[in-house]
This record gives C-alpha cells, structure tokens and sequence, in this order.
C-alpha cells in the first residue's frame, strides 16, 4: 500500500504543473474564408492567448502541413492587455485536395525547461469552389439557323495533283501543236511590228512632203532600210542602191533612190514625192506578205 501511494505521489507531482499550464494557454485557428478554388492562396490563421511569461511556438515550414501547401508564414508582434497576452501567425497555404472539404488544425507547442506541452485547436474546413458550373441533367439546346462557315484547311496534295495535270496537258499541246502555235505567233508579231511600221512611215511621208529638205529625206529612208532589213535578214542600212536594186530585182528602185537621194545630197525637192513613197511602201508590203507565206508554208 505505501509504494502505491509512492508512485501517486510522484504522477501528481509531474502531472498537476502541466495541467495547471495548460489551463492558462487557449488556441484557435481557422480560415480566413470560406470557399477556395483550387489551388487559390487562402489565410489560415492561428492565436493562442496565454498568461504572461508562457514560452510558446508556432510550427514552421517543416512542419506537414498536408493536404495543404505552405506558400508564406506571417508572424505578428505579441500584444498584452490586462494580464493576457495574444500571439498569432497567418499561415498562406494553397490546396490542391479534390475533396468537397479540406481540414486544417495546426498545433501551439508550450515550451518547459525539459518537456513541452502540444494545444491542438478545432479543425478548420475549407470548402472547394468548382470553376465549372456542374452540367444540368437535361440538355437546353438553342435554336440557330444562322450559316455558320466552318474554315476548311488548303489541301496541298490536291494542289499538285492539278499543277502536274496543267503540267502534262501543257507538254502533250506543245508537243502536237507546238510548231503551229510558235507559227501563229510569229506571224502575229510580225502584223504587229508591220502596223508600226506603217504608221511610222506615214508620219515620215506627211513630214517629207510637208517639208523636203534633208532630214526628213534622210529620216524616211533610213526608216525604209531599217525595215527591210528586219524582214530581209540582210544588211540594206549597209548596201549602195545598185546593191539593193540587184537584190530585189527591181531596176525602177533605183529611181526612187535618186528622187529622195537629190534632197539629200543635193538639196533639191524632189518631185512626185507621193508616188516615190508609195512605191517604196509597196515593196515593204510585198516583202512583208512574203515573209508571212514562207511562214506559214514552213511546217
């Protein structure tokens, strides 16, 4: 009987210090809202109200904050007010549990000279707030019967599909026709470059007959040259007038010559203008439906 009162006595002697404590320290903690969404930084605050002189510690970033996150710990500055002293601590934390309600309860450690007393507060609940409206159980479809153009990607293999048929069709034409289409063009080249030359030419003509002097001579049979050259292959800028007269076969050109010629080395009008210029405008004719026929008889 007397160690079973031994043993009471020394229980009560350990134990009645700490209760005595514990009864002077009260903790709580919670959140500063609500609702978060996930993830979102959220308050989770933590007092404890103590007698003056009570040595207490918060937890720190090791300890297993679990399901929360830790982001930031803000501690605040103790204040007394009539023999009662408060210490708090926001705790920023992030939650990233899918569960409707996330619990938190951080512990208040009392520290004594060679032990330490644990104040747990009431868990704290933070509710989940879904970024999602959650779907209704029967469908609301609109009506619309507004065209809607839905954008379509270029479809390159159909693209090359055609340059390659354009391609293939392009060679077989040349192929067959291609000889009869350079003939076509050729010849409408060659009407062009005649038609230039006649209006050429009659602007020469009207000038020569307006003024006969030297330069106009000179400018209207250098034109002449000029163009049976391009339709002769020949050199007429080059040739004397007998030269050119051999050539064409034509003695009576070398009338022509002289008329104009007497302007421009002798400085004399000439006379029947008009009916030299026609002569010269007839063999340019000629020569050019020639060169037309061989042309076209060329296959």
């Amino acid at each position: 009987m007397g160690k079973v009162l031994f043993f009471l006595c020394i229980i009560s002697y350990f134990l009645i210090p700490q209760q005595a404590h514990s009864q002077d320290l009260e903790v709580e903690g919670y959140f500063m809202q609500d609702s978060a969404m996930l993830g979102e930084r959220v308050g989770y605050v933590l007092k404890a109200k103590s007698k003056p002189g009570v040595n207490i510690v918060f937890p720190d970033s090791t300890h297993n904050y679990s399901p929360f996150v830790l982001l930031e710990k803000k501690s605040f500055i103790s204040s007394t007010q009539e023999d009662v002293t408060v210490d708090s601590v926001v705790y920023y934390v992030s939650n990233f549990s899918l569960d409707p309600v996330a619990k938190l309860a951080l512990p208040v450690y009392e520290v004594f000279r060679f032990d330490s007393l644990v104040h747990m507060p009431l868990e704290a609940g933070l509710s989940l707030k879904l970024t999602i409206d959650p779907l209704p159980e029967e469908l609301a479809f609109k009506d619309n019967n507004v065209y809607q153009p839905i954008p379509t990607e270029f479809n390159m293999l159909v693209l090359l599909l055609i340059l390659g048929v354009i391609a293939v069709l392009a060679i077989i034409v040349l192929v067959i026709f291609g000889k009869k289409i350079k003939r076509k063009w050729d010849n409408w080249r060659e009407k062009q470059k005649y038609k230039r030359f006649v209006k050429r030419w009659n602007a020469a003509e009207t000038a020569f007959a307006a003024t006969p002097d030297m330069a106009q001579a000179d400018e209207l049979l250098g034109l002449w040259k000029t163009y049976m050259e391009h339709l002769n292959n020949e050199p007429f800028r080059e040739w004397t007038t007998t030269e050119i007269s051999e050539f064409l076969d034509n003695k009576e050109i070398i009338k022509d010559f002289r008329a104009i010629e007497m302007v421009i080395y002798a400085g004399k009008e000439g006379k029947d203008i008009t009916e030299t210029c026609n002569n010269l405008k007839d063999i340019c004719t000629d020569s050019f439906k020639k060169k037309i026929t061989e042309q076209d008889e060329s296959k």
